[in-house]
């Protein structure tokens, strides 16, 4: 039995740094970071996600085909972070924005105001499943999902930080 743990942890240890799997992974591959101008820093792992209010938004991918994804409104994670929103969302705090930034570099931006549910009808995901499944690890286990842009090219995969900023002159 003990050599039988022993082996296990090797096979564990020797694992891409980067490989997931569903039920382990390192902490930066099973988990999406709110930072920046918000009042509680925020770890957002696959079972707090799930114990969010859950969304369904409908997206074309890069060649057309529309899927259902599922995760957490941006607007609802920002309520949890306290980020600026709603009527406070006015004056200088108009300059700020969200930096979203993927494991491969990948980087999008957009206005807070964009993703305010007292500026737009848009609801934005932070998506964990397409289809009730899982995200594919190619694609997972994060994903920012943009319904209604003409390009998918907002629609980022392996999600890693999601920061909150102010523009500066």
């Amino acid at each position: 039995m003990r050599l039988l743990l022993i082996a296990c942890s090797l096979l564990l240890l020797a694992r891409p740094a980067g490989a997931q799997t569903a039920t382990r992974g390192s902490a930066d591959s099973l988990s999406v970071m709110v930072t920046g101008e918000v009042r509680q820093p925020l770890t957002l792992s696959l079972s707090d996600m799930s114990a969010m209010p859950r969304t369904t938004v409908s997206a074309r991918d890069k060649q057309g085909v529309s899927h259902a994804y599922s995760g957490v409104a941006l607007s609802d994670i920002f309520q949890k972070t306290g980020v600026t929103t709603g009527s406070q969302l006015r004056g200088k705090n108009m300059t700020k924005y969200v930096l979203v930034s993927c494991a491969d570099g990948y980087q999008v931006v957009f206005s807070l105001a964009e993703l305010d549910s007292a500026f737009t009808d848009r609801i934005v995901i932070l998506a964990d499943q397409m289809e009730g499944k899982p995200l594919p690890s190619a694609t997972g286990p994060f994903r920012i999902i943009v319904p209604g842009d003409k390009r998918p090219a907002r629609d980022c995969f392996r999600v890693r930080t999601i920061a909150i900023h102010s523009a500066k002159d």
